[in-house]
């Protein structure tokens, strides 16, 4: 089952949400703009608050997914340009 959220960037804050991965555990998904890279980058942490990944957050267009959490979980994260969504599962 797909889970979409909505980015909406606060003002003076960077965007944070939580997301189920792989087996039941939950992590917190934080998105940060990068003032030296002039982008926002992709960061998850446990609930420790251990940094599993930090990844730019590539858009993928309507027709491909490009998955942010390869290599570091089976539950793929895709943020769609279209909808400004992050799609996870």
């Amino acid at each position: 089952m797909t889970t979409f959220v909505n980015f909406v960037q606060p003002a003076n804050s960077p965007f944070q949400t939580s997301a189920v991965l792989d087996n039941g555990i939950t992590y917190t998904l934080t998105v940060p703009w990068n003032i030296y890279g002039q982008r926002y980058f992709l960061t998850c942490t446990d609930q420790q608050g251990k940094v599993m990944f930090n990844v730019p957050m590539v858009g993928s267009p309507d027709n491909f997914n490009i998955n942010l959490s390869a290599g570091y979980f089976k539950t793929p994260i895709v943020f769609r340009v279209s909808s400004q969504k992050l799609e996870i599962g």
